[in-house]
């Protein structure tokens, strides 16, 4: 054990280079010792335990999310932004902007970039200012919907495409139709099924998460499932959330069949394949639905706000008193 001296002269030293932040030469030279003395001593006092250095940022409470999301799901990458109004443009740009440097970070040559429709999804192509032109493919991972530009994969993907200087693909099929036998039958069709193959080999995936709320999702502008159809998924078989129109429970398993069935695109399995998932969704409602995706390991990583974050975490404690 050292001796009451050596860590009076150890406490002296970590005041002098933490608190007043002196060089160790500085310290060396007031203390009469040697820089490498000085140095042992700084290390001597983080071995032991005696530094416990506090960072407390601007927005520090964000950070701390971010850090939690990751350790609590394994994802790779989480970022929370500041909270975002459930209406009106400026919150959803900020998003937006947020994503697309993430994505732009994450880009490389030769990727195959897979998306999903959405207000959100748009907002990232709009942010989108690449410094270079990208040597990859954009493609749709689910039918359109004509009429509205932000489900309008199609739209979505050309305009990314365009922002990014790569090629698009476009899939000529509603997402959603009347019954297995159609889908089976549009999915079978040689443009349908190319683009869907490649957007099954996919190097990196840009995820919308909905959700499946009668009143609030938007899950019916592209399905036209009624209210009732709405309910059933969300009470009969614990419909949270959906991705590219595929539901999921809370534990993220997919769930109403009938109504994946009928889906033109890629399967909740099939896009879990794709190596690399950036999931984009805000406010306190997407909280159980991006709880749900972060559960059945549909993401890598999530840009979101801190209303969604603390409601997620909300649920994970929630779930996991239950458990124990």
């Amino acid at each position: 054990m050292p001796t009451y001296e050596t860590i009076r002269l150890i406490n002296l030293v970590l005041n002098l280079y933490y608190v007043e932040e002196l060089t160790q030469s500085e310290i060396a030279h007031r203390l009469g010792l040697s820089t490498a003395k000085v140095n042992r001593l700084l290390q001597h006092g983080r071995e032991q335990g005696y530094v416990n250095i506090t960072i407390r940022t601007p927005f520090q409470q964000l950070f701390d999310l971010e850090a939690r999301l990751e350790a609590v799901f394994g994802i790779q990458d989480a970022i929370v932004i500041p909270a975002v109004s459930e209406s009106g443009s400026s919150p959803l740009n900020d998003l937006g902007a947020m994503a697309a440097d993430f994505l732009l970070a994450h880009l490389r040559d030769g990727d195959v970039l897979a998306i999903t429709p959405g207000t959100t999804i748009q907002a990232v192509a709009q942010a989108l200012e690449a410094t270079r032109p990208y040597q990859v493919e954009v493609v749709p991972i689910l039918g359109a919907v004509q009429g509205q530009i932000e489900s309008d994969m199609n739209y979505l993907a050309t305009n990314l495409a365009e922002r990014l200087g790569g090629k698009a693909y476009q899939l000529h099929a509603p997402a959603f139709v009347d019954s297995r036998e159609h889908c089976e039958l549009l999915s079978s069709m040689g443009p349908v099924k190319e683009i869907l193959e490649i957007a099954r080999r996919a190097s990196i995936a840009l995820l919308g998460v909905g959700t499946v709320d009668a009143e609030a999702s938007r899950f019916v502008q592209f399905t036209a499932l009624s209210a009732d159809d709405l309910k059933q998924i969300a009470d009969g078989c614990g419909g949270v959330g959906e991705i590219a129109a595929h539901v999921y429970n809370l534990e993220g398993q997919p769930c109403g069949q009938e109504y994946a069935e009928r889906v033109i695109g890629l399967t909740l399995p099939e896009i879990r394949n794709i190596p690399f998932r950036i999931g984009v969704a805000a406010t306190a409602a997407k909280a159980l639905p991006i709880y749900g995706a972060l559960r059945g390991g549909y993401l890598h990583a999530l840009i979101t706000d801190e209303a969604a974050a603390r409601g997620i975490l909300g649920l994970f404690d929630q779930n996991f008193r239950k458990k124990s």
